[in-house]
Parts: structure tokens; C-alpha cells; sequence
């Protein structure tokens, strides 16, 4: 019997409403008229007043996502990148190290385990054939597709967490846009980001306001571009032979790059409004520069795999974008108010089902199954975990929010030939789905992991 992903999710469906699960457009009569959605959502804002390394801050779209510190963008990676990586990433985002020469992926010895009278082999075992094996799990990788942070006053460097003071920044759940507060030098900083619900794109504004009888700063920021790397951070920044990030095309409101690593290559564009310059700034670095009359620069910055030809919505636009689709985001659906219960617990509890929803939108509800991490870090070289999709989507389903699960049930179908060969090689019939796996949908060797069954 073939299942449609429309029947699963009808099943699915059907199995929480018989648990009592209420669920818009079951059948079931629910009353509204007691939540006050944007008073449940916002009250669970995220506010930072200090660095913390262990909480940056993330918005995204499902498909792609921007980890910030407290300057609302990338300005501090080397307080983050032992505690938690500040990355750019995206559901296309990949990168493969080239396969050491002699090597072969199909020449990995199996282990032979007895399974009810007859030997499969599995892939468990690095031993006499490390290289291949450590390879095999770490390629194709997550990639950190480019750093954006803001320049100090002066000289040629990205600020440092003791050149600001005064800080605070909060993400407004409710529009999807983190606002970062701050004294830089001589200057009030204001930086304003958000991602647009439909392209993979950053939008940030910076408004400088100098300190009394100082004179003002022109805001400039340093884009960033590393070779690939398996390492949690996503990202090798000593390594800068083996890629090339070149300007093709620019205007003078826009810029284009084209950046090749290896066998893997994505584009870039930026464009801003206001009069500033776009140049090269050393090796895989470029910076944007507003000109000395401008207390404020505005720009959005694009990711693609393929070149971008059109011109972007604009910052403005993308505000308005991410404020339609998160004000939509929270008003349809499931919601939980625990405002009127007396158990201490409560608050906690609604907090982490707010935040929970608000995550797991942005990091798991793309077109491929969610990573333990998402979209934020390299866990895992940035494989999912196909139980995951359990844990971190298929409550979408119970929210009525059942697009953001389909979105990634296309994948199966897609590795379909490659799970189906899976099995016949290990003498079983049907498709076995792999445990670690990529966009490829090769199941990568482990100890454990090829012989789960999840």
C-alpha cells in the first residue's frame, strides 16, 4: 500500500485528535477569545544585556539562518567559536573536501554481524581503513556561507568586545527582527536585522548617534568568506588557497561575488541605499562603507546557489516581509496560555513551548530533515539525524502548521534509489533509510549508527 504524505499527515493528525490534542479544523470547537497571542508571545522576548557566548541569537526563515552575538550581527566570532559558532547557513549550504587520491568510497570494508542466521555486513569499523571511514563521515559538511560584522572606528579590523559598552538587544518574537543596542567609541549604535520569510536573505540596518560635541562615525561593516570545514564553527579561516570569493558584477548600489571551493561554488549579492562604497579588503574579505556625511547604512545580503541576477527586496521591504509572516506565524495554528494558572511551573513551561515554536521554525522547517542543531553550528558535520525529524518537526503537524513538515518529506522520495540499494545490499526488501546522512543520502559509517533502526 503506497502512503501519500497528505495520508500520513491525515493520520497523524487523527491520532492527536483521538488523544484529545486540540486541533483547528478537526472537528473540535475551540475558543480563542482567552489568548491574547501577541501578549503570549512577546512576553518571552529573548533580552541580552552582555556578551554571552553560550546564547547568541538566531532568526531565519526554515531554509536559511543568521546566528548573531550582541551587536546584532558577526562581529565577535573568536568569543563565541568555543561555546557556540556564530555561522551563516543554509539547507543548501554544503561543502566536500576532495577525496584523498586512491581512495575509493566503495572499497570501506563492512563488519559481519550474525543477524538471525545470516551474516550483513554493516559499516562500523575505522580500523585499517581510518582515512576513509573519518572522510565518509565528515563529507559533504554544513558551510559557513560568510561572516558579517561591524569595523571599529578606526584601522582595518572587526571591533572587540572591550570597544563597546552599554549593551542591549532583544528579538521581537512577534515581527522576527533582533534590535542590538549599544556605545561604540563615541557613538550610540543602534543595528536593526531580520531574515526575509522567502528568500535567503539579511537585512540589517545601522544607525550611528554620536555622543554630545562628538563627531559622528560612518558605520562600516567587513564581510568575511572561509574555506569549508567539518569543525563545529563550519568554517577554516587559515585555510585560504584551496577557495577564491571574486567580485563579478557591481553597480553603485550593489555588488556581486561568486565563491568556488573546491568543487562547490555559491554566489553572493549585496546592496545597499544610501550612497557607500563596496571594495575588497585583503584576501576572501570585502567591506562596505557608508560615506562620512552618513550617521546610517541599510543593505540586505543574499546567499544562493546559483547566480543572482534580479535585484533584492530592499531592507524596508524584508522588515515588512519578516513582520507579515511571523505576525501570520503565531496568529494560525495552536497556541497554549498559562498566564492564568497558579502553579509555579507555569511561566517556564509556556516560555519553552513559545521559544520551542519560534526555533524550531527557523532552524528545522525547511526542505530537508533537521540537524540536531538546526541551522546554527556543525554538529554532526551538519548531517541530520533522521529521528530528529520526530523530535524537531512532526509536532508541526499537531500545531496545525502542517506545510512547515511537508516542506521536508520530498527528501525521502528524493534518496529513494539510494535507501532501496541499502537494503537489497544488506538482503533485506523495501528501503532502509539511513541514520546519518546527508543531502545525499548516503548513510555515513559509525560505530553504532548503521546498525539503529529508527
Amino acid at each position: 500500500m503506497t502512503l501519500s504524505r497528505r495520508r500520513f499527515l491525515g493520520i497523524t493528525i487523527g491520532a492527536a485528535a483521538a488523544a484529545g490534542v486540540p486541533i483547528k479544523g478537526s472537528g473540535q470547537q475551540i475558543s480563542e477569545s482567552g489568548i491574547d497571542r501577541h501578549a503570549l508571545v512577546t512576553r518571552h522576548n529573548p533580552i541580552s544585556r552582555k556578551l554571552d557566548p553560550l546564547s547568541p541569537l538566531s532568526i531565519g526563515n526554515g531554509e536559511f539562518a543568521f546566528t548573531a552575538d550582541i551587536t546584532g550581527l558577526q562581529t565577535f566570532p573568536d568569543a563565541y567559536e568555543k561555546s557556540m559558532p556564530l555561522c551563516t547557513m543554509s539547507q543548501w549550504g554544503w561543502h566536500t573536501i576532495p577525496l584523498p587520491e586512491g581512495l575509493e568510497p566503495e572499497s570501506l570494508r563492512l563488519t559481519q554481524f550474525d543477524t538471525h542466521g545470516r551474516m550483513v555486513g554493516y559499516h562500523t569499523s575505522a580500523e585499517g581503513q581510518t582515512q576513509l571511514f573519518n572522510w565518509l563521515r565528515e563529507n559533504p559538511h554544513r558551510l559557513h556561507l560568510g561572516q558579517i560584522g561591524l569595523m571599529t572606528k578606526e584601522g582595518d579590523g572587526l571591533a572587540r568586545p572591550s570597544d563597546i559598552s552599554n549593551t542591549e538587544q532583544e528579538l521581537d518574537l512577534w515581527t522576527g527582527t533582533l534590535t542590538s543596542r549599544f556605545t561604540l567609541g563615541d557613538d550610540e549604535i543602534a543595528v536593526k536585522t531580520a531574515v526575509h520569510p522567502d528568500h535567503d536573505l539579511l537585512a540589517v540596518e545601522i544607525t550611528s548617534n554620536p555622543i554630545p560635541k562628538r563627531q559622528p562615525t560612518t558605520p562600516r561593516v567587513l564581510f568575511s568568506f572561509p574555506y569549508g570545514s567539518p569543525e563545529m564553527a563550519a568554517a577554516d579561516w587559515s585555510e585560504k588557497r584551496n577557495h577564491s570569493s571574486e567580485i563579478v558584477a557591481r553597480t553603485a548600489h550593489s555588488a556581486r561575488l561568486r565563491r568556488k571551493l573546491d568543487r562547490d561554488e555559491y554566489f553572493v549579492a549585496v546592496e545597499w541605499n544610501s550612497p557607500a562604497s563596496f571594495t575588497a579588503a585583503g584576501e576572501h574579505r570585502f567591506l562596505l562603507s557608508g560615506e562620512t556625511s552618513q550617521n546610517r547604512l541599510s543593505f540586505v545580503v543574499a546567499f544562493s546557489p546559483r547566480p543572482i541576477v534580479p535585484s533584492l527586496p530592499g531592507a524596508p521591504m524584508t522588515f515588512a516581509a519578516a513582520a507579515n509572516h511571523w505576525r501570520r506565524f503565531w496568529s494560525d495554528g495552536g497556541a497554549i496560555d498559562f498566564s492564568g494558572s497558579s502553579d509555579p511551573r507555569a511561566k517556564e513551561l509556556e516560555r519553552r513551548v513559545v521559544l520551542s515554536q519560534y526555533l524550531t521554525a527557523i532552524q528545522c522547517a525547511g526542505s530537508m530533515p533537521p540537524q540536531e542543531t538546526g541551522l546554527t553550528v556543525n554538529s554532526w558535520y551538519g548531517k541530520f539525524h533522521l529521528e530528529m525529524h520526530w523530535w524537531h518537526a512532526a509536532h508541526f503537524a499537531l500545531w496545525n502548521r502542517l506545510p512547515l513538515l511537508e516542506k521536508s518529506l520530498g527528501w525521502y522520495t528524493s534518496i529513494l534509489t539510494v535507501a532501496r540499494a541499502l537494503a537489497r545490499s544488506q538482503g533485506y526488501r523495501g528501503a532502509r533509510w539511513p541514520k546519518m546522512v546527508g543531502p545525499e543520502g548516503r548513510d555515513s559509517p559509525s560505530p553504532v549508527g548503521p546498525l539503529l533502526v529508527w
